[in-house]
């Protein structure tokens, strides 16, 4: 298996991991996190002239937010990656109190992107991807199906990705600093097929563990020169299959409650809601997908109230919208490869290695 394990320092915004009330991030902080979800590698002097504070101090505040677990910049798949890989949502039934055992052990598969566990029918609903279908077809139908604790698997696969998480922005900033951060997309060009190489999975790798790295650093590490190393990832950016993303725990900056709805739109349709909905703040993800349902949407909202206002919002706006399932996540185990902790703090890391053959 292609991943390792990186444990971070889990010390909470104050006192530790395992303290039952850490302090929730401060207006700064989300200042910050939200100039970083803008430009994740920018310069600790522009970031410090958009927010009006002097380097230092960003700099200090990150390491600080870094080292607690409370905010991270790793990376998301660009939106050209989603036509050479195979991409689903998974919903793993368990047997009777096995579902911590389960989600515990399914954290280390570096397939399993994100790992929620939640309320209602669902015990785990995961996102899972791997390098095609074929090698989805074995993870879901002749791995997961035998693991200890697992007793059904239920795959939705995704036809088409509208938007995922690492666009999802939390708006902590004045327009004019806004401004500031928000430049014109990077160019980007036709892909060709298998176009990842084994030092583009080498170092995707690396800056899934810290997005942040310099690229001396990462050329250092990985025994490459810095002008490849540049270059790979300019690269890789500019034809869509990487993209750099800031999170954090989503508890501690206001958004405690995750819902994932399962909505039915008449296929003609499909496609003129789908790009509708991702203008909406609250969506982090949003994909066509196969099953009784084609269409997924994930929201991070502020309360569990929230999750009728945005129906409610849905109905109105889009009359042809059937919401036919709600599911609430109760905690979040993984997301995109970071390990959780009941607040949303980032303890640990297993790389996904989306191009391994999936294995126990």
């Amino acid at each position: 298996m292609h991943a390792g394990r990186d444990t971070q320092d889990s010390d909470s915004v104050g006192r530790g991991a395992q303290d039952d009330a850490p302090a929730l991030l401060t207006e700064g902080d989300l200042a910050l996190i939200s100039a970083l979800q803008l430009r994740p590698r920018a310069s600790w002097t522009e970031l410090g002239r958009a927010l009006e504070i002097d380097p230092v101090t960003v700099a200090r505040r990150f390491s600080r937010l870094s080292g607690q677990g409370a905010a991270w910049v790793g990376i998301s798949p660009g939106p050209h990656l989603f036509e050479q890989i195979c991409v689903a949502f998974v919903v793993i039934g368990c047997a009777p109190k096995a579902t911590a055992q389960v989600a515990q052990a399914l954290s280390g598969h570096p397939h399993m992107l994100t790992i929620e566990r939640t309320a209602a029918g669902h015990d785990i609903l995961a996102t899972v991807a791997t390098r095609d279908l074929s090698a989805l077809s074995g993870y879901t139908l002749d791995l997961l199906p035998h693991l200890p604790g697992i007793t059904t698997v239920q795959a939705r696969i995704v036809t088409h990705m509208f938007t995922e998480g690492g666009r999802w922005r939390i708006a902590a900033l004045a327009p004019g600093q806004r401004a500031q951060l928000t430049g014109p997309p990077p160019a980007e060009f036709p892909v060709a097929p298998g176009e990842i190489t084994s030092c583009d999975r080498t170092l995707i790798t690396r800056l899934s563990q810290d997005g942040r790295a310099p690229y001396q650093h990462l050329a250092d590490d990985l025994g490459l020169s810095l002008n490849t190393v540049k270059r790979r990832i300019e690269q890789l950016i500019r034809r869509g299959l990487l993209r750099f993303r800031c999170d954090f725990a989503r508890p501690l900056g206001g958004w405690p409650v995750a819902v994932t709805l399962g909505v039915r739109v008449p296929p003609s349709h499909l496609p003129e809601i789908g790009h509708a909905l991702i203008r909406l703040p609250e969506i982090r993800n949003c994909a066509a997908v196969s099953g009784p349902h084609n269409l997924i949407l994930q929201a991070s909202l502020h309360s569990v109230s929230d999750i009728l206002r945005l129906e409610t919002q849905l109905a109105a706006v889009h009359p042809r919208l059937d919401i036919v399932d709600r599911v609430i996540t109760l905690r979040q185990d993984k997301l995109l490869g970071r390990l959780l902790d009941p607040h949303g703090r980032s303890v640990g890391i297993v790389p996904p290695d989306l191009w391994a053959e999936p294995a126990m």
